[in-house]
């Protein structure tokens, strides 16, 4: 599962990263194998980007869509399309994204990016198990690749050839690469996969020096010592297969007692003592293979090898308390499996293993992390890390995904319900008030006043009277000193009256020089006034038009509204109901997958059963049967307990019956190694 990540991040990070036009514009000179960057023109398109940069990846496909759709971006439509792809390839829609991007590979992109393009193409259509699809975008690699990409393009070919049962052409292939000397890790693929496609072939002579080559590598790296196993692993069971256990044990005996082909190895090396007839020496791996997990099974295979060596050893008591174990074991793991089924059929498998999960991620990215401490999930191991079931768990988590997404939705059309509702209520209340404003025209007696005003200032400062623009209080004295001129003038002319004339006269000119000193900064302020006043009355304009505007174009109500908003309502729901209709469908799916490896599994443990209660019972009737004459001379037998009277020479039925072996080679050990590199260290 590491390597299928590893290509979907390279894939990912080299078509939707890496290639996209989205770059701001920089100053720089076009490159040969990059493509050229490009300014985001279109507001609506840099706004799909803003989500795509944060990772909402379906918010982002929806954006793109509805703004194609709208017209919203007429300058980015090549750029929207390559997005689009890299898009739909993270999701796992790897036949949308490949329309696309076959659309847009041509001669006008240069070579090195459509070389990469091609080849992480078809390394997910590999992925995908679209060889024929895959074969012909590796082949659409023209001209140069760097060497490592070349050289995992080269062993990608050849396990799309080996997978389609084309040996020869994958034999010629491996054959005439040349590795270089920094190329160990990629050379050690190649000569297992040779190996291995010789092998299909039925020439193990010619595969051994290869896959001895690989079995015998040294190696601190966890992938390499992997491929070493599994090269020896499958050398000693072709050697096996091929009736030459002298030459199968010395490749069995190199795997790892640790490692994930043990047990499988331990099986191989006691049955090639057991060919030779040394089942003393068998005995050795069987046992230790006893003792390990009995879902394995090589290990149940192991519980019948070992009665079957005792009583080749003619150990029968031996034997038969082995059997016995072994029955015993069997009838215990079937009940469990049995418990198991019964659990898968409930139908909350798969709710139970995205349990643990984030609900809010998806893509095709995504891999289960941890399994539920369920009775089942022992057994599922092999299984969920198989590819077609975490296909298969993808698609359903991504149906949840999209599901929650709906409803998500569906709650927001709750939303756009209360939304009109308050949006009558506003109109209901507002309407009325504008109109009775608008019908007021108070605008046109705010603009004759602010023109009376202008009018009278004018006549102030024409006729300079300082005394219009003093402050209340000059105002009221001017006022009170033109009274008492006023009155003066009828008083008689004497000294007293005078005196008041006087006074009059001086506190006049006081006021006067006050008023007069301050006039001109006075009339500056009236008219930095009456500025501002004008501006205010602008603005007003403006927007006393827009409310005429806006009124006369308001709908009368919001029905057009809510027919959309109730579409929308019927659209997510029968949405809804076909989602959840497929996602029954994938659930039944995968647990049918996972019933039927159950099945298997019991099946196989039930013919085991079968072969040991018929060799148990056979054990017994020859210990039941009455001794066959012996000579007074004949020599004493071997003591075996209570079976110690079984005569030497009887015919057993044990000893014709086929005693269950791996005789094939185990399917993973000779399939093509993927062509990807170990995920930590892989060959830059």
């Amino acid at each position: 599962m590491k390597a299928f990540a590893r290509i979907a991040l390279q894939t990912a990070a080299a078509l939707v990263c890496a290639s996209v036009l989205v770059l701001p514009a920089m100053a720089a000179e076009p490159e040969v194998d990059k493509l050229s960057p490009t300014v985001v023109r279109d507001l609506h398109f840099g706004d799909a980007l803003f989500y795509y940069y944060q990772g909402q990846d379906l918010e982002a496909i929806t954006r793109l869509q509805a703004y194609r759709q709208w017209g919203r971006m007429p300058h980015h439509d090549a750029e929207t399309d390559l997005l689009l792809g890299g898009l739909y390839l993270s999701l796992g829609l790897h036949n949308e994204a490949g329309e696309r991007f076959e659309t847009l590979l041509t001669q006008s992109v240069p070579e090195g990016v459509r070389n990469r393009a091609w080849f992480y193409l078809g390394k997910i259509w590999y992925a995908r198990g679209y060889l024929d699809r895959a074969e012909r975008a590796i082949k659409e690699v023209q001209g140069r690749l760097t060497p490592d990409l070349e050289a995992e393009r080269l062993h990608l070919l050849s396990n799309i050839l080996m997978r389609q049962q084309r040996f020869d052409e994958a034999i010629a292939l491996l054959n005439a690469w040349r590795g270089r000397k920094d190329q160990s890790d990629w050379l050690a693929y190649a000569q297992y996969n040779l190996g291995v496609a010789l092998v299909r072939k039925g020439l193990v002579t010619e595969a051994d020096p290869f896959l001895t080559t690989v079995g015998t590598l040294v190696s601190g790296r966890r992938e390499l010592r992997s491929l070493r196993d599994r090269a020896n692993l499958a050398l000693g069971y072709a050697y096996l297969q091929n009736n030459q256990p002298v030459l199968a044990k010395p490749a069995l005996e190199r795997v790892r007692l640790d490692g994930p082909y043990s047990n499988k190895a331990l099986l191989g090396v006691g049955w090639a003592d057991a060919a030779e007839g040394q089942f003393q020496e068998a005995l050795t791996p069987w046992m230790e293979l006893r003792d390990r997990n009995l879902l394995d099974s090589a290990v149940q295979e192991a519980y019948l090898a070992i009665p079957y060596a005792f009583a080749k050893l003619n150990a029968n008591a031996q034997a038969a308390e082995n059997y016995e174990i072994a029955i015993k074991s069997f009838d215990s793991e079937t009940m469990n499996l049995d418990a198991s089924i019964a659990e898968i059929n409930d139908g909350t498998m798969l709710d139970k293993l995205l349990k643990r999960d984030e609900k809010d991620h998806y893509g095709w990215f995504w891999q289960l992390r941890e399994v539920p401490d369920a009775p089942q999930s022992r057994y599922l191991y092999h299984l969920l890390a198989g590819h077609d079931f975490q296909e298969g768990l993808k698609n359903y988590r991504d149906l949840a995904f999209l599901g929650g997404t709906l409803a998500k939705w569906q709650d927001s059309i709750v939303a756009f319900d209360d939304m009109l509702d308050t949006r009558e209520r506003a109109y209901a209340e507002r309407v009325p008030q504008a109109d009775a404003v608008l019908a007021s025209g108070r605008l046109d007696k705010y603009g004759a006043e602010r023109a009376n005003t202008g009018g009278q200032l004018d006549q102030v400062e024409a006729s300079q009277d300082v005394s219009a623009l003093g402050t209340a209080e000059e105002r009221d004295q001017w006022a009170r000193i033109v009274r008492l001129e006023a009155a003066l003038l009828a008083a008689p002319n004497d000294e007293e009256t005078n005196v008041i004339r006087e006074k009059t006269r001086l506190a006049k000119g006081v006021l006067y020089w006050r008023l007069a000193e301050s006039f001109k900064a006075r009339v500056w302020n009236e008219r930095r006034t009456l500025k501002d006043l004008d501006q205010a009355l602008r603005e007003a304009q403006n927007r006393w038009v827009r409310v005429q505007k806006a009124r006369s174009s308001m709908p009368n109500n919001t029905g057009e509204f809510a027919a959309r908003v109730e579409a929308l309502r019927l659209r997510l729901e029968a949405a809804q109901q076909r989602l959840a209709g497929v996602a029954q469908q994938q659930n039944g799916l995968l647990e049918a997958l996972a019933r039927n490896e159950l099945e298997q599994q019991k099946e196989r443990i039930g013919t085991y059963q079968i072969q040991a209660r018929f060799a148990l019972a056979s054990i017994y009737d020859r210990a039941a049967a009455p001794p066959a004459a012996v000579p007074r001379e004949s020599a004493p037998q071997e003591s075996q307990g209570e079976l110690e009277v079984v005569p030497q020479d009887s015919a057993t039925p044990l000893d014709g019956a086929a005693p269950p072996r791996a005789d094939q080679p185990a399917p993973d050990t000779t399939a093509p190694v993927d062509p990807a590199p170990p995920p930590a260290e892989a060959p830059k």
